[in-house]
């Protein structure tokens, strides 16, 4: 309660006008950077909160970030090599392609559901206490980049397991990596707002990316012909999953067209949901107090 009300003391006082902050761009976007600089402290301590409680309320603990690319690996490789799917042939050993692959997805749903988690989570908090709201954001953001450098021991394990030479364009991989997580970001803050009024948005999450999963070129190739393959071209997530895995590996990106477009489609999109976010959560949770 202390750390709340010192909290309260140091941000700058909010009064709330019937005028729409739109009319004022410029005010509003200094009040937003104000506000993402003073949530830093905020958000380092929420984060360390959550990846302790995560691991620590496990019985496998920090094995869970190993276990679904591990899974999945072995559960597809199966398949493939007992002729059960007809994948066609990956520039990477298909173990190592599918679980590298899927260590990606993985990273891409984890920021996806971030947002949603977390201001679900902070609910009663969110009526009760004045902070900034971005401090809910920077920490899930946070913790995705910490399981992905838990998931980068596994892939690097893979790699000298499976003799697998990378180029210096390995170095530029985590630009597309971090589009990639900024991109579900960027869908996860456009539907956290409704996530706290509704419950149905959570549940529909886990459907909703289980059957984007297999429009994603995960455990298969990206196909070039047919529906199917305009569609998996069409996906968002291909061109930024796809380039993180062939800067890591090959340093031949197939498609730098589609990766520049969809960057900069998520770099303004998230610049448009933030803003959303801002002025729609006042109205969120004075619904969700009343």
């Amino acid at each position: 309660m202390k750390q709340h009300q010192r909290l309260n003391s140091q941000l700058p006082e909010v009064i709330y006008t019937p005028e729409s902050k739109l009319r004022h761009p410029i005010q509003l976007g200094k009040q937003m950077w104000r506000d993402l600089l003073a949530s830093r402290e905020l958000a380092w301590r929420l984060m360390v909160r959550d990846i302790s409680a995560q691991y620590r309320q496990s019985f496998f603990g920090i094995a869970w970030a190993f276990l679904p690319p591990i899974i999945m690996a072995s559960g597809f490789t199966l398949a493939h090599d007992a002729n059960v799917i007809n994948i066609q042939a990956t520039d990477l050993p298909y173990p190592a392609y599918v679980m590298f692959s899927t260590a990606l997805w993985q990273t891409f749903v984890e920021a996806l559901n971030g947002p949603v988690q977390a201001v679900t989570v902070a609910k009663p908090m969110l009526a009760r206490v004045n902070f900034p709201r971005e401090a809910l954001i920077l920490a899930k953001i946070g913790e995705v980049f910490f399981n992905f450098a838990i998931k980068l021991i596994l892939i690097v394990g893979f790699f000298f397991w499976f003799q697998i030479s990378v180029t210096w364009t390995v170095i530029l991989a985590p630009v597309a990596i971090i589009n990639l997580v900024l991109l579900g970001v960027f869908f996860g803050i456009l539907l956290a707002p409704l996530g706290v009024l509704y419950q149905d948005i959570s549940r529909s999450l886990s459907l909703i990316t289980g059957f984007w999963l297999f429009l994603t070129p995960v455990v298969y190739p990206v196909p070039k012909q047919g529906i199917f393959g305009f569609l998996v071209q069409l996906n968002p997530v291909t061109p930024l999953l796809v380039t993180a895995r062939e800067l890591a590996t090959t340093g031949v990106i197939s498609d730098p067209y589609r990766f520049w477009v969809v960057s900069a489609i998520t770099l303004v999109g998230l610049i448009i949901t933030w803003v959303t976010f801002r002025l729609a959560m006042p109205f969120v949770v004075e619904r969700v107090s009343s």
